[in-house]
């Protein structure tokens, strides 16, 4: 399939600074499709979902459109499509829900290799529950989490496990349908955090085998909100704490409050952008969504390679993204310099690629790195090849110093 990344690039807006973006896995940039869908919802008649004013049913329209929307993007039943602010405050308010059942004598199992927005949630929902909490860690050497770590601590007291799809500190991709497969033959359920991992990859909910699975589609050219996933059955079994008068209906149940409208109509428009990376598709949007990202990890593992031999023949360079299966992330360390150091050499020259722990502070510590973190290099889908080699001129500059 044609991956035109010159008329991709005309697309978004902020592009025009001059600024090159590594940052994609904190948040992409927007392209002007999303832009206009956002102000487009706000410039029309707006009120509270409804069927009988104008303004109600765009609201109306806007939720069902979006929830259309990202089940096609997932692979899942629009049914069962939450929005929420974040990822983060609907895994919150998923495991204070799920919570409630646990007890002394039950087990939550968290990885080391998670952002902590899918670890202390869950920490502090098995802390107040009584229940224990294990840990399931990587190698740090390989930076791999296998089917084989998370069976070293599931027993038959397990009632969760919590595990990341991507890491979005080192790209790991760890194996999530065998790890479901694992889980269940335990008699749990698995939370998946899906943020990374759905920028880069299509998702296949059924084959992916997650019982919840989270995203934010401000990570994949969407506005800032979040998006929880689940089969419809299964939320109808949960009682989330809610207001009397609201809708007890799956998915509203889990919805607290009026839904940012404009932000869902910018999330079915990132939606519709994504199904058209790959021009020549043709299809349904699910169709065309498989094309596009099958086109869109192509040019980003060319990038990546690009990235990766040159950054071999720079010295006192650490990559510590070296899973057999990952996203185009690295995180770097240097020998001789500070990484924040770095991000601020890069930032001056319009390179943006931050330094930290990104909150995967448990990944961080387990690679020997403290809380500091490294330099992250985030490819999406407008870099291009000119910016991966304008990362690496400065990068020698900055080493050579």
């Amino acid at each position: 399939m044609t991956y035109d990344i010159a008329a991709l690039r005309s697309q978004f807006p902020a592009l025009a600074a001059g600024t090159v973006h590594f940052d994609g896995p904190g948040g992409t940039q927007t392209p002007r499709p999303v832009i206009d869908a956002i102000a487009d919802a706000l410039a029309r008649p707006l009120s509270n979902r409804g069927q009988y004013s104008l303004g109600e049913r765009n609201a109306q329209d806007i939720v069902i459109g979006a929830r259309r929307a990202v089940a096609d993007l997932l692979g899942a039943d629009p049914a069962g499509i939450v929005f929420g602010r974040s990822a983060t405050q609907l895994t919150y308010d998923l495991a204070r829900t799920l919570a409630t059942s646990w007890g002394p004598g039950d087990e939550v199992v968290v990885t080391r290799l998670d952002h902590d927005a899918n670890i202390r949630p869950w920490v502090q929902a098995a802390e107040r529950s009584g229940a224990t909490v294990r840990w399931a860690d990587f190698d740090p050497a390989t930076g791999e989490l296998t089917a084989d770590d998370i069976r070293a601590v599931l027993s038959d007291r397990t009632r969760l496990v919590a595990v990341t799809a991507a890491s979005n500190l080192i790209g790991t991709r760890p194996p999530i349908a065998e790890i479901c497969r694992l889980v269940h033959e335990a008699g749990a359920l698995v939370h998946v955090d899906g943020v990374h991992y759905t920028a880069h990859t299509l998702v296949d909910l059924p084959a992916l085998g997650a019982d919840f699975f989270v995203c934010s589609p401000y990570k994949f050219l969407g506005p800032h909100h979040g998006v929880l996933a689940a089969r419809p059955a299964l939320l109808e079994g949960l009682r989330p704490d809610k207001l009397l008068p609201s809708s007890d209906a799956v998915p509203e149940r889990f919805e607290l409050g009026t839904l940012p409208y404009e932000l869902l109509a910018g999330t079915r428009a990132a939606v519709d952008f994504l199904a058209g990376l790959a021009p020549d598709a043709t299809g349904t949007r699910r169709e065309r969504l498989a094309a596009s990202f099958a086109a869109l990890e192509a040019h980003e593992a060319t990038l990546r390679d690009r990235l990766d031999k040159q950054l071999a023949a720079l010295p006192g360079v650490t990559v510590h993204s070296r899973a057999a299966d990952r996203t185009p992330t690295l995180l770097l360390t240097f020998e001789r310099h500070d990484t924040a150091d770095a991000y601020r050499f890069l930032a001056a020259r319009d390179i943006h690629a931050p330094a930290g722990n990104f909150y995967a502070i448990e990944t961080s510590r387990h690679l020997g790195l403290g809380d500091t973190g490294g330099l992250r290099i985030g490819l999406a889908p407008y870099n291009d090849a000119e910016d991966v080699d304008r990362l690496l001129t400065a990068l020698a500059a900055f080493l050579g110093q």
